[in-house]
Order: C-alpha cells, then structure tokens, then sequence
C-alpha cells in the first residue's frame, strides 16, 4: 500500500513539474510571436516598429501593385465601416498614408498606459490585435 501511494506521489510530482514546463514554454513562445516586430527588443512596439511592419505588410496586400489598397485586398482585415472611415478622400480604396492613418489610430487606442509603446498585454486587447492583423 505505501508503495502505491509513493507511485502516485511520484507521478503527480512529475505531472506537476511537465505541467510547469509546459506553461514556461507556452509563455516564452508566446510573448515573442506578440512582439515579433521589436527591433529594438525591449518586448514592447512603438509607433516607428509598427508603422514600419505595417508599411511592409502593405506592400505585400497590394497584389496588384497599384499602391493602393481596395477592399478586396483587406477583406478579413478590415471591416467596412474602419475601411470607410480611413478613406477620407472616397475613392474606395486606401492609400499607403491612409492605411497608416489607421495604424496609428489603432495603436492610440491599444496604448492603454499611454506610454507610447505597446506591451504584449496591449496587443491582447481588441485594439491591439485589430492591429496585429494590419502588421502581419
């Protein structure tokens, strides 16, 4: 009877310690892929690293290489109604600066502390990951 009550100790000891390593491992995986355009790596974004992601991200959803973005080639990223709004010209479609305009609209309102970067719990909320969408 000890014995199979030290078996069990045992085993709930290792399944405690494997559960513990795996939360470690999730959380280091995790925070990265948060912040994954920190150039500077202080596990933060700024405005700079942000516009900087968002600007190559553009020219990547502009497949047809009109410089411009129409809803087509932002459809799952941005809804109507933000589309709407960040094309202050109408011309249905948004411009570089337009689409920046956005990002930086998006990255005031995730900046909760207003400290001028954007932590992983930032890029957590609503805002922050309608951002991530418009970086990746």
């Amino acid at each position: 009877m000890l014995r199979h009550v030290m078996t069990i100790g045992v085993i709930l000891v290792l399944a405690a310690l494997t559960g513990m390593a795996t939360q470690g491992a999730l959380a280091q995986s995790t925070a990265p892929a948060a912040v994954s355009h920190d150039a500077d790596s202080d596990q933060t974004l700024d405005l700079a690293e942000v516009k900087a992601a968002a600007s190559a991200h553009f020219d990547t959803l502009d497949t047809d290489g009109d410089k411009s973005l129409d809803a087509k080639e932002v459809k799952g990223l941005i809804g109507a109604k933000s589309f709407k709004a960040a094309d202050p010209d109408n011309d249905g479609s948004l411009s570089k600066d337009e689409y920046l305009g956005l990002v930086e609209k998006l990255f005031k309102k995730a900046d909760a502390d207003r400290d001028g970067t954007l932590s992983v719990k930032e890029l957590h909320s609503p805002s922050g990951r309608a951002l991530k969408r418009l970086l990746d």
